[in-house]
């Protein structure tokens, strides 16, 4: 076998689209899958947009265009970014891409030499790591707190910041907590990286149009001294419903813009052009449908989190954007669901589809352990059954354990009392032999076998790793 090199072997694929793949396979069999599990909106493109797509078509757009992307395209994106952001391009400070994940990369490929140190947020969007890594840098993580609703914490983001450090990759609204910072936050980072003028911006904000409760987008771009060391990456996929179409695109200093283009043309040259031109009444026209699909995400997304306060076992974080909502199912780590213990939420996440038929993305991936993704794409009568079939799940393991949990506590409570009754007879230290026998358990690692009723059990859940000694 010929040698395959390290920057292949240190990647990743794609769990998100792995499990997509596995329900979808499910789903051909016949099988009825309630899927959590997909990051795209349940929405058809609107026709508006595809009869912009026929007519490219008709006209005969289906040529190669520049590497950068349309003239067309560059000057919708600005007007874009202008009327939603206040922020002002220029057409030459745009290159459009296969996808907001090509800008990613191409931003990457940009700013990043070998051995650098990109600082990433958990949870975090799982190809964050995979593009640096494949740049040749290094993902450093800086975690959140889930009972700070996943908020930026910026003394450790700058506790993390090295003389290696080269940029910092900013999401927002977060996939997959769904935790939007605010512009108060926004300004209090901008405020620490001002310490650190090496240190380059890439903010994510693909889910910029999808925002709740009143909350508004702010860009760290609108701050003055930090738009000219910050590249913008956005896409059409999910404000438009246009996952398929593959058009993103990032906005940065012309000089940096200037470089992304030429590593694109060598890459995969010009995106689509019919869909790029399908893009610019995309961007021209769309304002009224986001609106739309925006209210039916915030509908959907309370409406889940109702039937989620229906489930004892488990608790979630509430977001303010995006169209993901994380639930901690660490309650439910160690317990048995047919004769299988869920030791990860990788593996609730396998009994789930494999049991309940329904799809979720397991966290881990996410740089977070203990938790699961669950989307609010689909209608909320499908929610509903989604929900209520984890809750069957989740409530079988966790009475199971419960069960199990107090017949060895009653088991432990009877075996000391009836050897304390023994002692008691024989005149013999009580609390100095019960402190032996629990050394000499612990050494052994478990109880040794009891009698009772002429049936033997052995109180060994805690050395499987299910209970603690008690």
């Amino acid at each position: 076998m010929l040698n395959i090199t390290n920057r292949a072997k240190n990647v990743s694929p794609s769990l998100t689209l792995a499990i997509t793949a596995k329900a979808n396979k499910l789903k051909e069999r016949g099988v009825d899958i309630v899927s959590f599990a997909a990051g795209e909106p349940d929405f058809n493109t609107p026709e508006f947009i595809v009869n912009a797509a026929k007519d490219a078509l008709d006209k005969g757009l289906t040529k190669y265009t520049p590497a950068s992307g349309i003239a067309p395209l560059k000057k919708a994106v600005c007007a874009k970014l202008k009327r939603d952001n206040a922020l002002d391009y220029q057409p030459e400070q745009i290159v459009i891409s296969t996808g907001a994940k090509q800008s990613l990369f191409n931003a990457l490929q940009t700013v990043c030499q070998e051995g650098d140190e990109v600082i990433i947020i958990s949870p975090y969007w799982l190809t964050y790591p995979e593009l640096i890594k494949i740049c040749g840098a290094k993902p450093v993580v800086v975690e959140t707190k889930a009972e700070e609703g996943f908020a930026l914490n910026v003394g450790l983001i700058e506790k993390a910041v090295t003389d290696k450090t080269r940029a910092l990759i900013l999401n927002m609204p977060n996939n997959p907590s769904g935790t939007v910072y605010g512009r108060e936050k926004i300004e209090e980072l901008a405020a620490m990286l001002r310490r650190h003028p090496d240190v380059w911006i890439v903010a994510d904000e693909i889910y910029e149009a999808l925002t709740y409760d009143g909350m508004e987008h702010f860009s760290i771009a609108q701050i003055d001294d930090m738009k000219d060391r910050t590249i913008l990456i956005n896409g059409l996929s999910k404000s438009y419903a246009m996952t398929g179409w593959r058009i993103g695109y990032a906005a940065s200093p012309a000089y940096v813009a200037k470089y992304m283009g030429a590593l694109q043309s060598h890459q995969t040259s010009n995106p689509n052009t019919i869909a790029q031109y399908a893009s610019v009444t995309a961007l021209d026209e769309g304002e009224a449908f986001i609106k739309n699909m925006r209210a039916v995400f915030e509908e959907r997304r309370n409406a889940l989190w109702s039937f989620l306060d229906e489930v004892p076992s488990i608790k979630y974080v509430k977001g303010n954007g995006a169209f993901y909502v994380m639930v901690d199912i660490s309650a439910l780590l160690g317990k048995e669901y047919r004769g299988e213990t869920i030791d990860s939420a990788l593996k609730f996440s396998e009994l789930l589809t494999e049991h309940a038929h329904v799809s979720t993305i397991p966290c881990e991936c996410f740089g977070i352990n203990g938790y699961i993704r669950l989307t609010y794409t689909l209608s909320i009568d499908r929610i509903r059954e989604g929900v209520e079939r984890l809750k069957k799940l989740s409530e079988i393991s966790f009475k199971r354990l419960e069960q199990e949990r107090i017949s060895v506590t009653i088991l432990t409570i009877k075996q000391f009392a009836n050897q304390s009754e023994v002692e008691t007879k024989n005149g013999k230290n009580q609390h100095y032999l019960r402190r032996k026998r629990l050394r000499q358990n612990e050494k052994n690692g478990g109880f040794r076998k009891q009698k009772r009723g002429g049936s033997q059990r052995r109180c060994c859940l805690h050395r499987q790793g299910q209970l603690p000694y008690t």
